[in-house]
């Protein structure tokens, strides 16, 4: 049975029958799916639920009624309802969606889109982008007149033949495909044609030029002044863009860096760009790109950062607030292949991977920045907290951490702690009780403490586990209780009276954020322990003896 995600929902059979339908719901949720990848609705598994009720049946008049009342509220959608018996003698109805050949709407003009498992409206200049990224016939799928299957590199086949063969993500009767059978299972070639994916996978230089959009990459290093001091340009097209990944790696030396940390009498060597990372930011630029629009992909390397620059927008739905969980695929025939030859993660795990790596090596999440027409993201070469590194590595030892586990300690690991709220925002997370998802056991397993309810809540690393692993990173008093933190500011304020919040957070625990300081001693003022003088900038404190 289907679970609930991109491309598959579960909804009441009460919103289809009887008084209770709501049919221009219904209709939003099949455009949301046509203007996607397709999908299905399930109608009589309600959520959280995996099987309909036992005794549930369906009329069939009602799947002539659904037909019906989806071609009056949407126009350029297409749907197949039938009626599914369950295992359980439960009748439910699964209405497929087709993916829709130009921009499906309702009937009224309004437009939606599947992002994830989530429906969200496009408005506005975002309906002409949806209408850019839909046309009728896929960039990937299109030809160039003149070019056969003749004319495809034969050294490139053999390597694509034998990676296929030899990769643990394709099924057995795949592998047992000739040469000429996998061009079309990949829709490498239309008939004798090839199409333009083939052409860029497996053509000859010559003929990816005549693309126009065949990705260029360039490599260029700054120095501390941001004065260009190098540059590698990979522009002459006689690497396919699976070939380009292992070509700048190998070719860019600067990427095998690394820099040495003492631990105990011994060193450990920490590699100043995680492989893993810089291949999962190559391949997601030219993946994820769009082969419609020209530009090159730069590698910008500065003394304290890496920079990916791809051209283009984010595919419609993404954005930098909802990269770590959205997911959209923008050209599919080559994001399969790259999967099949395990040269990136599973669709929408790619980020959910960077940000690991990056949180575990002591260093900050990365940054996406969407210009107009360009996205750029950058990864911090240096370290801000190596301890962290050996944090997360002894905590994942004992427990075997999940990969979200792994991301939300490192983001911990690297603050004095934080509430509710500013952790959901760290995950990018709109609802703030999904963070429950993320700390997954670490609250369980002593990792994590927490303090407060509901959006008070504050979450902070187990002192415990900050001691045994030898972490000093000013942690006394960036996790002091809030009693402690009002003994310290009442002490301040006896020694110096009528002094303005900056002053005494400069003087008690500059570590902390200053927020912190202003509910500690709002809380002091509402006791009365604290007498408050002034407005806003010009507000001084005085001690109240009692």
């Amino acid at each position: 049975m289907s679970i609930e995600n991109e491309q598959c929902d579960c909804k009441s059979l009460k919103a289809i029958r009887g008084k209770t339908a709501v049919w221009e719901e219904t209709a939003k949720d099949c455009v949301c799916f046509a203007n996607g990848q397709g999908g299905k609705l399930l109608f009589g598994i309600e959520d959280d639920e995996a099987l309909p009720p036992a005794d549930q049946q369906v009329e069939v008049a009602l799947l002539e009624r659904l037909r019906k009342r989806i071609g009056e509220l949407t126009v350029n959608v297409q749907v197949l309802p039938h009626i599914i018996t369950a295992e359980n003698g439960g009748q439910y109805v699964e209405l497929t969606i087709a993916r829709s050949v130009g921009v499906a709407s309702t009937s009224d003009g309004r437009y939606y889109l599947r992002v994830a498992d989530t429906c969200q409206p496009v408005v506005g200049d975002d309906v002409l982008r949806l209408a850019n990224e839909r046309p009728g016939h896929p960039w990937e799928a299109m030809t160039l007149p003149g070019l056969s299957r003749d004319h495809l590199d034969s050294s490139k086949i053999k390597a694509f033949v034998s990676a296929i063969r030899a990769s643990n993500r394709v099924k057995i009767f795949v592998k047992e495909k000739s040469a000429v059978e996998l061009l079309d299972h990949y829709h490498l070639a239309a008939g004798q044609d090839l199409t333009h994916l083939g052409i860029l996978l497996l053509g000859s230089a010559t003929h990816r030029a005549r693309l126009g959009t065949s990705p260029v990459v360039q490599f260029l290093k700054f120095d501390e002044h941001d004065q260009k001091v190098n540059k590698l340009v990979w522009d002459d097209y006689s690497l396919s863009p699976v070939e380009l990944v292992d070509a700048v790696w190998h070719e860019v030396a600067d990427f095998r860096e690394s820099y040495e940390l003492p631990e105990g009498m011994f060193r450990r060597t920490i590699p100043a760009f995680d492989e893993k990372v810089v291949r999962e930011l190559l391949v997601n630029a030219l993946v994820h790109r769009p082969y419609t629009q020209r530009g090159d992909i730069f590698l910008n390397l500065y003394p304290d950062r890496l920079e990916v620059v791809n051209p283009g927008r984010l595919p419609l739905g993404v954005t930098p607030h909802n990269i770590l969980h959205a997911s959209r695929r923008r050209n599919d025939g080559l994001a399969r292949v790259f999967h099949d030859l395990e040269l990136m993660e599973r669709e929408g795990s790619g980020f959910d991977l960077i940000y690991d790596r990056m949180l575990s090596s002591g260093r900050p999440a990365p940054v996406t920045v969407e210009e107009n027409d360009a996205v750029r993201v950058t990864i911090q070469r240096r370290m801000g907290h190596p301890q962290v590194i050996r944090l997360i590595a002894e905590a994942d030892r004992r427990f075997h951490l999940r990969q979200r586990e792994r991301i939300s300690l490192g983001i911990l690991a690297q603050s004095e702690g934080m509430t509710a709220r500013e952790f959901a925002k760290q995950l990018e997370l709109t609802d703030i009780t999904d963070t429950k998802n993320w700390l997954g056991r670490l609250l369980d397993l002593g990792l994590v403490h927490s303090s407060g309810r509901t959006q008070a809540t504050r979450y902070f690393l187990n002192p415990a586990l900050l001691r045994d692993t030898d972490l000093s990173m000013g942690t006394t008093l960036t996790r002091i209780e809030p009693h402690r933190l009002e003994a310290l500011i009442i002490e301040d304020l006896c020694r110096y009276p009528g002094s303005a919040i900056s002053e005494i957070h400069n003087r008690v625990a500059p570590e902390i954020k200053q927020r912190r300081l202003k509910t500690a001693l709002d809380h002091l003022v509402k006791e009365g322990k604290v007498r408050p003088k002034g407005e806003k900038r010009w507000r001084r404190y005085w001690f109240e003896a009692q």
